[in-house]
């Protein structure tokens, strides 16, 4: 399987932004909105942002999988953060900090606990070896899905540990115009990030599943490569999202020669997200789910016996589905 950029960390706008005091369309209660410029960012140039390579941002809850308990595993976003204290003195600092100041943290009584099996993304800013928090006070991280979690159970219905496998949605190998869903072996996906999406995950903006029948999988990031982008410029790529098919998605990630993401969201050029139809939705689907080629009874209700049985009804919006089982 092919892949680009790790996300790690936040990742910067591909534009300088600006702070506009109107409600977010993006954040409920949230008093201001972000919005791009017309200018490319510092980070962007420095980056070869030109050279990038350009995908979908798919709109998901972000997973990691690399080893645990001696095999691949799936884990779960889980930033540290401030506890209340700790938090208002941070926001009373950035509203009015000096440039020749920094915020000193203390990382022991300053910061929610924490999972012992918790640990710091890769990119997280580290000082003497330690990780630090970022210009949000928070520090990314990472915490094992464990099968029997009911705080990560849409996590945990992506994957079989017993036959370390996960439901993956991608291209298809053969033909680009396809997406397919399959079974992947975890240690395929290793030191992978991808993205879960489904229906109970951010209010699922692709319409998949049902409450009586949730359907989820997993994208690594960078699937989705994005073909005939226009020019590098806010009103060229505004006019794109705004009047192409292909530019009804969330956003798009450039991944950078140097390992560098940098994105740009509709709602950084004041455009509207979720949209009633999506491009992922456009495309037709083929189930790939051949489970007789293992020696494993699957229980009845697990989403990959699902998938195996699965009907064109609980799919929600993915409508034209093509069956290989």
């Amino acid at each position: 399987m092919s892949r680009l950029g790790s996300v790690q960390r936040k990742m910067p706008c591909v534009f300088v932004t600006e702070v506009k005091a109107e409600p977010s369309a993006k954040r409920e209660h949230q008093p201001f909105k972000v919005l791009a410029t017309e200018t490319l960012s510092d980070k962007a140039l420095d980056a070869d942002v030109y050279n990038a390579i350009a995908t979908e941002k798919v709109d998901g809850t972000c997973c990691y999988v690399t080893t645990y308990k001696g095999q691949p595993y799936l884990w779960a976003r889980l930033d540290r953060k401030p506890n209340k204290q700790a938090d208002k003195r941070f926001k009373k600092f950035l509203h009015s900090k000096e440039n020749s100041k920094e915020f000193l943290w203390n990382i022991e009584e300053d910061f929610k606990p924490i999972p012992e099996c918790w640990i710091a993304a890769k990119e997280a800013e580290q000082h003497n070896g330690h990780p630090v928090p970022d210009e949000n006070g928070h520090i990314p991280g990472w915490v094992p899905v464990e099968r029997t979690s009911k705080q990560y159970c849409w996590h945990s219905s992506v994957v079989n540990y017993e036959l370390g496998i996960a439901l993956v949605l991608r291209h298809h190998p053969d033909d680009p115009g396809l997406l397919e869903i399959s079974s992947v072996p975890l240690s395929e996906l290793l030191e992978q990030t991808l993205e879960l999406i489904g229906t109970n995950i951010n209010g699922n903006p692709y319409g998949l599943g049902s409450k009586k029948y949730p359907l989820h999988f997993l994208i690594p990031h960078g699937a989705f490569q994005v073909r005939n982008l226009p020019a590098l410029k806010h009103n060229d790529l505004l006019s794109w999202f705004e009047g192409c098919r292909e530019g009804k998605i969330e956003g798009i990630v450039w991944h950078c020669g140097d390992g560098c993401l940098i994105k740009v969201h509709r709602h950084h050029l004041g455009l509207c997200w979720p949209l009633p139809d999506t491009y992922m939705n456009s495309k037709p689907v083929i189930i790939n789910m051949n489970l007789n080629k293992y020696d494993y009874t699957f229980d009845n209700k697990c989403l990959f016996n699902q998938f195996f049985k699965i009907d064109k009804q609980k799919f929600g919006r993915l409508k034209d589905i093509i069956f290989d089982v």
